[in-house]
């Protein structure tokens, strides 16, 4: 039969998880996921990376990675039939990296089906584990670097982002600072990203500039590496980074090796891999400007299409290329789901009584405020151990609760003006945004229409998209209509509520301009 399906490959820090559609039906054919910790133990990895790393290292085996790609591609082979995929995409956790030595290239082009990927390329790691995005032990590497190229301002106008602890670029400093012989014989570093893009081609693949923004490395301005940038961060960096291109670029053919062993045709088209945040802008249909996606998690992220590459002055948000063309933001913001959890235990209530108080209580909340930090914050960057009331107690229940979502969405507004989106409408995800309450908020406070997102995997779905679209399969529109729709209705903005917050902001900048002496 016709290849009519594309693939979407999404390696995150505890799992790899892949999704096979249909373009022209606008249909899901086959998914599966493999869990690393579950399926993988022998890599002792029960969360995705080794535990017990010493000054904030975190790490995980790389090799993981690609048996738990093989475990999916297997998996996916016994729920449809991998000969009509006709393109290939995915994404790989932002900011890992992946050092090999000279061996790297020649096993590349010569993988061969008696041998597993991990087994044959085990001899290539010149570094045997990856430090992956939750690694923080490069502070030091992040003050030479900025100290280098005159300051965090500079950094951040150059790549999107101030010198940060879980780049890539501090990463590979760190790394050459502690073993500069290892770091010599190290012919090639890739992202998570680049590097699965790699052996699912059989040859050197480029990065793009959505994954290549997380480095510290990449001009933004010009989509390549940034010399000035590399020269601060090691020798010879130059020589042993992949080539930049854009998300839309493709990568190779699949090798033979997976037409081989997994049934797939010989002529599948791999467009380059991206990073899981830019994947996930296409994956929730967000991948142009207007359309704002705010996601509430244990961390809550805020993340946007821009209409112009502009950066953060203050520092706290980061912009990374869009893969779909242009540049992308993102800002996290620590304080998500659990201060809204520590609140309400705080105040006895279950999530019923929390959203009554919320309806319970009006926009502004009589000027009663909070900045509700139970712990360090990175937009803005304050280290406060309990929250911060003004204008009320923790005696003033309903007040509180509100307070409490509140601030969260204030601060949000606040820390993402820079970024001067013209918000069409937002679309909220995540396990909060089915809390009417907490939704109307956001729609007051960013004066905006608020839909809810329900799609899953949207990472990988992501990169089905942006495989199909590379190929000529359907328009990205068609696309985002077919798998990307909110669900139906939308909870619109309070009449009078934007002027109320725009007094509420003021209130909250004093607190944490404060908060920050």
């Amino acid at each position: 039969m016709a290849a009519t399906y594309a693939l979407g490959i999404d390696s995150s820090t505890q799992s790899c998880s892949a999704i096979v559609i249909e373009p022209v039906t606008g249909t899901v054919v086959a998914e599966a996921s493999v869990n690393f910790g579950e399926s993988l133990p022998a890599y002792g990895s029960p969360n995705g990376f080794l535990p017990d790393g010493e000054n904030g290292e975190v790490h995980s085996n790389p090799l993981m990675w690609l048996d738990a790609l093989e475990e999916v591609l297997e998996a996916l082979s016994k729920r449809c039939d991998l000969g009509r995929v006709a393109a290939i995409s995915g994404a790989g956790q932002q900011h890992g990296s992946v050092y090999l030595n000279e061996r790297w290239q020649r096993t590349l082009e010569h993988l061969h089906t008696g041998e597993s990927l991990a087994s044959q390329i085990a001899f290539c790691l010149s570094r045997k584990t990856s430090p992956i995005w939750m690694d923080t032990s490069t502070g030091e590497e992040c003050r030479e670097i900025a100290h280098a190229v005159g300051g965090n301002a500079v950094v951040c106008a150059k790549s999107g982002s101030v010198a940060t602890e879980r780049f890539t670029g501090p990463q590979i400093r760190r790394f050459y600072k502690e073993d500069a012989v290892t770091y010599e014989d190290t012919q090639r570093i890739h992202l998570v990203s680049s590097f699965l893009c790699s052996v699912l081609v059989g040859a050197d693949a480029p990065i793009d500039t959505g994954d290549g923004a997380g480095m510290n490395l990449l001009n933004l301005a010009k989509g390549d590496w940034d010399p000035e940038l590399m020269d601060a961060t090691a020798p010879g960096l130059a020589k042993k980074l992949p080539p930049v291109r854009g998300g839309d670029a493709v990568a190779g053919r699949l090798a033979l090796y997976f037409s081989e062993k997994y049934g797939f045709g010989r002529a599948v088209s791999v467009q380059v891999f991206t990073g899981d945040n830019p994947s996930s802008l296409v994956g929730m249909g967000a991948s142009q400007p207007g359309k704002v996606v705010i996601s509430l998690g244990t961390s809550d992220t805020f993340f946007a299409a821009m209409p112009e590459p502009l950066t953060d002055p203050a520092g706290f948000g980061h912009v990374f290329g869009n893969p779909s063309g242009g540049t992308m933001t993102l800002q996290c913001f620590l304080n998500g789901s659990l201060a809204r959890e520590k609140v309400r235990d705080r105040l006895d209530m279950d999530w019923d009584a929390f959203s009554a108080a919320l309806q319970s209580t009006p926009p502004g909340n009589h000027g009663k405020c909070m900045l509700p930090f139970f712990g360090p914050e990175i937009s803005p960057r304050l280290h406060l151990a309990a929250p911060v009331l003004d204008g009320l107690t923790w005696q003033d229940s309903a007040s509180v609760a509100r307070a409490c979502v509140e601030g969260q969405f204030v601060n949000m507004k606040l820390r993402t003006d820079w970024m001067q989106l013209q918000t069409e409408s937002i679309f909220l995800t995540g396990g909060a945004s089915k809390n009417e309450a907490i939704a109307q908020i956001a729609a007051d406070v960013f004066d905006a229409p608020v839909r809810r997102l329900a799609v899953s995997g949207s990472v990988s779905l992501g990169a089905a998209i942006r495989a199909a679209a590379g190929a000529g399969m359907a328009s990205l529109d068609e696309l985002e209509a077919a798998f990307c729709q909110p669900e139906p209705g939308s909870i619109e903005p309070s009449p009078g509520a934007a002027e109320v917050y725009v007094n509420l902001q003021k209130r909250i900048a004093a607190l944490v301009a404060k908060a920050g002496k």
